[in-house]
């Protein structure tokens, strides 16, 4: 849902267009489950455009732009009733901390449904909850032992991600400048860590520091696009069909 959680229904339908699935944030935070709520938003907006369609002759020009339609079935749907009752999961862990986050979670989700009358919200958004580089321990990862944990690359191979040649690069900088000058410097560069698939890199040349886009292994998580300190890096949909195929799904 929005920044602070699902405190309220969200703005989901525009003139020609709706909102849904993981655009709309239509995940179960408790379950860290997204695929059966997004497919079913899918479904709802499936059959409000049909209808809308259908009775197109006794609605008005705005419920035949906007969809209202859409907003009627997502409430009355058990999609709506299911991210209700988790809306506080993740907030009370941000606000409480785990331990006591937690608890309440317990209480709430295990005693009450989800239904205990209380409506916690993140105010801090993502990106800006990075601490600096100086005021963190590095961590010392163990080498992948590909039984349990495997290397990046060995798990970008089996998403089947594939980009076409000669395109231009899908994530887009504001400024290029800002990885080196200010990323690096203030917290050693996050997104050669937080990309689960090793698209960002800093490499040490006889010029200096230089900071790389290896755009084609890219699985379209858009973590960068939330997540970089800076808000520099803009994901955009490539060319063609490119991205992560799943094919054993």
């Amino acid at each position: 849902m929005a920044k602070g959680g699902f405190n309220s229904l969200p703005k989901m339908t525009m003139p020609g267009a709706l909102l849904i699935g993981c655009d709309a944030g239509t995940i179960n935070f408790a379950k860290i489950k997204g695929n059966h709520t997004a497919m079913k938003s899918g479904m709802l907006a499936a059959e409000s455009i049909i209808e809308t369609l259908i009775t197109a002759d006794g609605v008005s020009d705005e419920g035949k732009q906007d969809l209202t339609l859409y907003t009627d079935k997502y409430k009355n749907s058990w999609l709506y009733d299911e991210l209700y009752s988790t809306r506080n999961f993740g907030p009370a862990m941000h606000k409480f901390g785990t331990m006591l986050g937690g608890a309440y979670n317990m209480i709430d989700q295990n005693f009450f449904g989800g239904k205990l009358p209380f409506n916690f919200k993140d105010d801090t958004l993502d990106y800006d909850q990075l601490k600096l580089a100086s005021e963190v321990a590095v961590i010392k990862y163990p080498k992948p032992d590909n039984k349990l944990s495997f290397d990046k690359l060995s798990s970008v191979f089996l998403s089947n991600t594939n980009h076409e040649e000669e395109q231009p690069c899908h994530l887009k900088l504001g400024d290029s400048s800002i990885p080196i000058s200010v990323n690096l410097v203030k917290y050693n560069e996050p997104a050669q860590r937080y990309c689960p698939a090793g698209v960002y890199e800093v490499e040490k040349t006889e010029e200096g520091d230089k900071f790389v886009i290896n755009a084609q292994n890219c699985i379209h998580c858009k973590t960068c696009d939330i997540k970089d300190p800076s808000q520099n890096i803009t994901w955009v949909t490539p060319e063609g069909t490119g991205g992560p195929n799943y094919p054993n799904m």
